[in-house]
């Protein structure tokens, strides 16, 4: 009888010991792992299955966790991205977010934290697929925001756009008028408020600033020192 399997989980981390731990302990929570040790056959490897998440180190030979982000990010917006790193620069933090992240672990981890991470996006993911078909679009100014596809539509031109971003432009809209507390954003959409997520929620609204250029109407205006106020003139 073929297994069936929780998930197919794409792992590219070059140390052997950590591997041959994560990669046992995720099977035998009934996981599919293919382990890569470097970024270069992770993106090989990536282009010829259909995996359901990626936990890749920041730190890999022959191509970087980030640069193999980017990579992967132009296939598929949707796939849950999570991070492993031993670096504790915040900077490194925020730039693995904005590149279309979903989370990162800071090493040494437990198998607890990052099942229960690896869960977390899973869930998102299905509840995404389940909502494939339902319509489920929001007009925001001249724009057509595609929920479930996580496309941003204006006229006949379209932007993909990440999980992080849909859900953050979503919670904006929705939210329209309002003054919103950064700590309160951090917590809906990131479900943290800690200091890297503020530093990035910068970049995220810079991003979303830039896409939603051809309708001057929008404006996201930063409250200094509170937060956000999304509203269309």
């Amino acid at each position: 009888m073929t297994p069936v399997f929780k998930a197919h989980i794409l792992y590219v981390e070059d140390d052997v010991t950590l591997s041959f731990v994560t990669r046992d302990s995720l099977e035998h929570q009934g996981y599919r792992v293919t382990h890569c040790e470097n970024g270069e056959d992770g993106f090989a490897v990536y282009k010829d299955s259909r995996f359901d998440l990626c936990i890749l180190d920041v730190m890999l030979p022959k191509i970087d966790g980030f640069s193999l982000a980017r990579m992967i990010r132009e296939i598929d917006t949707h796939i849950p991205i999570l991070f492993l790193t031993a670096k504790s620069m915040k900077e490194d933090k925020i730039e693995g977010l904005s590149l279309g992240g979903d989370d990162y672990i800071t090493k040494p981890y437990s198998m607890e934290e990052l099942v229960l991470k690896i869960e977390i996006f899973l869930r998102r993911s299905r509840i995404i697929d389940e909502r494939k078909n339902q319509k489920d679009i929001l007009k925001i100014g001249n724009y057509n925001l595609d929920v479930n596809n996580l496309i941003l539509k204006h006229g006949d031109s379209e932007s993909a756009l990440t999980f992080k971003e849909a859900e953050l432009l979503k919670y904006l809209s929705d939210n329209e008028n309002r003054l919103l507390k950064r700590e309160e954003i951090l917590i809906a959409v990131w479900g943290d408020d800690s200091y890297y997520l503020s530093r990035s929620l910068d970049v995220f609204i810079s991003r979303l600033r830039k896409l939603l250029t051809e309708d001057e109407r929008i404006k996201i205006k930063n409250v200094h020192g509170i937060g956000f106020k999304f509203h269309i003139d």
